[in-house]
């Protein structure tokens, strides 16, 4: 019997037809699976800081200001030591891209100077930026710093001192000599005065500072070094972008007894940090 030859040709065109339904049923599917959830579960990258390198730490203090912090440095006779002195000592560090320091040690016939100065560069490796990542690092110092609230009385007390004058002038002469007699007491009341007057002034305590980068503070400590000696530390945080600076300046008097001075050394300390936020820029 005679096959009939429609039918091969038939199942051909059957399974062109499946071949066809089921390759668009993929490439939908394929379509509709390519992108789970949009474009909305790329979280978005985070935002990298300012700073890629940092500048060489004991290179980064001039002469002319080692000679005002480290007052011994210019009295060094030997050329080949004073140059040693004005080099420092760099901190141990595995990654100078990351963070880099510099210690300074100078003895002088007053008092014996530390200065140490250290650079960190803040990389985060997080959703958050490298700022917001330094920032926080920044706000762990401050707050171990432990400063003090910021006193109303401060105004309060410039304003008194402002009009202290005209409450003098206004004061009878009985008062007049009362005070004189006061002003000549008897030495032991003097002498009682003194602890005070070696007491960091209200307008030098500990604070935060403007100005100085993004964020800034200075602490101001007074601790006993020995038996009868007092030594000093002036230490100023700032944080310009994702580095963190910490400056941390220290004097010992020879002389026992002898208190360094706040004012000066908080100034020199906020000079050098000035100048560090410059070579950062620069």
């Amino acid at each position: 019997m005679q096959r009939k030859a429609y039918v091969p040709g038939v199942a051909v065109l059957l399974a062109a037809l499946l071949a066809g339904c089921t390759g668009s049923s993929s490439d939908d599917g394929a379509t509709d699976d390519s992108k789970p959830g949009g474009s909305s579960s790329t979280a978005p990258a985070a935002q990298p800081g300012k700073y890629r390198t940092l500048p060489e730490a004991c290179a980064a203090v001039d002469h002319g200001t080692l000679d005002s912090l480290l007052p011994g440095i210019e009295q060094i006779a030997d050329e080949e030591q004073r140059e040693t002195a004005y080099e420092g000592t760099a901190t141990l560090t595995y990654d100078t891209d990351r963070r880099v320091g510099c210690r300074w040690k100078v003895e002088s016939t007053n008092a014996t100077d530390h200065l140490f100065v250290d650079f960190e560069r803040v990389v985060s490796y997080d959703s958050v930026s490298d700022d917001s990542k330094a920032s926080g690092l920044y706000a762990g110092k401050e707050t171990a710093a432990d400063l003090p609230e910021p006193s109303a009385s401060a105004s309060s007390e410039s304003e008194g001192s402002e009009e202290s004058p005209d409450a003098g002038s206004s004061a009878s002469p009985s008062d007049s000599a009362s005070g004189s007699a006061s002003a000549s007491a008897t030495p032991s009341s003097t002498a009682s005065a003194s602890p005070s007057a070696s007491a960091t002034p209200t307008s030098l305590q500990p604070r935060t500072l403007d100005g100085l980068g993004d964020e800034a503070y200075l602490n101001d400590t007074l601790s006993s070094a020995g038996s009868t000696a007092q030594q000093r530390t002036v230490t100023v945080v700032f944080r310009t972008s994702n580095v963190i600076v910490t400056i941390e300046y220290d004097e010992q008097p020879a002389v026992t007894g002898e208190v360094p001075d706040s004012k000066e050394m908080q100034d020199r300390a906020r000079n050098l940090a000035a100048k560090l936020a410059d070579t950062l820029d620069g």
